[in-house]
């Protein structure tokens, strides 16, 4: 009895440890997104910074165009003034002289005029605030929803309609190998791209490449450690840092012992695989904490270790194997299950759905499959007929909006299967 107990009591520690962690990740999505929401504010006060600019700059030459024309027309009348001096004893030089000065002035006089009217037309530069824009922010309760998610789904999804995205972009001297992706913290699509050697950043909302760079080596997996900073994992040992801000740049990278294959982050440590049978963790200045190769028995814990994902509260850890299945750790990285139920030929891409199911990709089937977080399998979504013609490598979900993101090897599409 003491020892069932002590054993709950240890499990209420870890559920409250969970619980902790998935608090900070919240408020970080919150502080994440108020940046997001700055930058959109700047952009917009330096679109009307541009606009006093550019009416300033057009106001601006008007009057110093006005002030040259003063000008000639001042040099002008002092030219004629000196020509009727030199003419005091010549009759005629003076008379002509004297109806240029007279058609000069009077023309002078109607430019001042019309300057006088300009000066006298009201134009002023003036900027008037958006104020039902500031009544809007003024009457937000807070900037998104929080509650409890106590959302599950036991049922299998259906699939409503497909479609695809175009990813390949100018310079892209091959068929796209699509082997990673990842939603972006405001849900936008990041790809590795191993035939050309490139990340892309897809907008989800116009389907389009927005941004993309090209990398000194193939890419794997990718995962965004925060909201303007991705890190992909490379087969030349090491992990590659990218922001992608405005404008994608490479950044820092952490030199690793080992090949780089799947790629995941989670309260500022860094998980990868190896493509073997190992996964590696990392601080995020790329000090090695620790390595995990076997199960609790001492058998390898997979021997090919592919993409790698955590659970929604961070308790549990999927690895996908191309031949066990998926391999489930606790978030400590301890061995608890590996599970396939019989359907998974060769499990390399997965992804959850906020909601207790995970989408395992299965390589060689051409399918997705989804499973309940035990590893119970709830049946195929995804089938090689609904346009996974190519090998399908990687997947991610847009929770809000139920669309499943799939990449596959040798095909410049990324396809999104709408669920529900």
């Amino acid at each position: 009895m003491m020892a069932s107990l002590t054993e709950l009591g240890k499990s209420k520690e870890d559920k409250l440890q969970a619980l902790t962690d998935v608090k900070n990740e919240e408020i970080e999505k919150v502080l994440n997104f108020q940046k997001a929401l700055e930058s959109i504010i700047r952009k917009a006060a330096e679109v009307s910074r541009h606009e006093i600019e550019n009416n300033f700059s057009e106001l601006e030459n008007e009057i110093l165009e006005e002030k040259q024309n003063d000008q000639v027309d001042g040099n002008s009348l002092k030219e004629t003034e000196d020509k009727l001096k030199k003419a005091k004893g010549n009759r005629a030089q003076r008379f002509v002289c004297c109806k240029i000065a007279d058609k000069m002035m009077k023309e002078a006089d109607s430019q001042i005029s019309k300057q006088k009217d300009r000066t006298n037309d009201g134009k002023r530069l003036v900027f008037t605030p958006n104020q039902s824009l500031m009544k809007y922010v003024d009457g937000l309760h807070g900037i998104g929803m929080v509650g409890v998610n106590t959302r599950k789904k036991t049922d299998i999804y259906q699939m409503k309609g497909s479609q695809d995205i175009n990813i390949k972009v100018n310079g892209d001297s091959k068929t796209c190998y699509s082997a990673g992706c990842c939603l972006t913290f405001d849900n936008q699509l990041l790809v590795t791209d191993c035939s050309n050697n490139k990340l892309k950043l897809i907008n989800t909302d116009t389907m389009t490449v927005v941004d993309n760079c090209r990398l000194d080596s193939a890419p794997c997996g990718v995962c965004c450690i925060n909201d303007s900073e991705a890190a992909i994992a490379c087969r030349d040992y090491k992990i590659q840092l990218v922001s992608y801000g405005n404008k994608m740049t490479l950044t820092r990278q952490i030199k690793t012992s080992h090949l780089c294959y799947g790629i995941t982050t989670r309260n500022d440590k860094v998980y990868v695989t190896d493509n073997g049978s190992s996964l590696y963790i990392y601080d995020m200045t790329g000090n090695l904490l620790q390595t995990i190769s076997q199960d609790n028995a001492g058998i390898e814990l997979s021997p090919c270790s592919r993409h790698v994902t955590f659970s929604e509260n961070g308790d549990k850890m999927y690895i996908c194997d191309l031949n066990k299945g998926v391999v489930c750790l606790d978030g400590k990285g301890n061995y608890q299950s590996t599970f396939s139920d019989g359907v998974l030929k060769i499990a390399d891409g997965v992804c959850l759905d906020g909601r207790g199911n995970i989408f395992v990709v299965d390589y060689n089937s051409h399918n997705v499959v989804q499973f309940n977080e035990d590893g119970k399998m709830i049946g195929v979504i995804i089938k090689q007929q609904d346009g996974l013609q190519q090998y399908p490598r990687s997947a991610c979900f847009h929770q809000e909006l139920d669309r499943l993101f799939v990449t596959m090897s040798n095909s410049n599409v990324v396809k999104i299967f709408e669920l529900y």
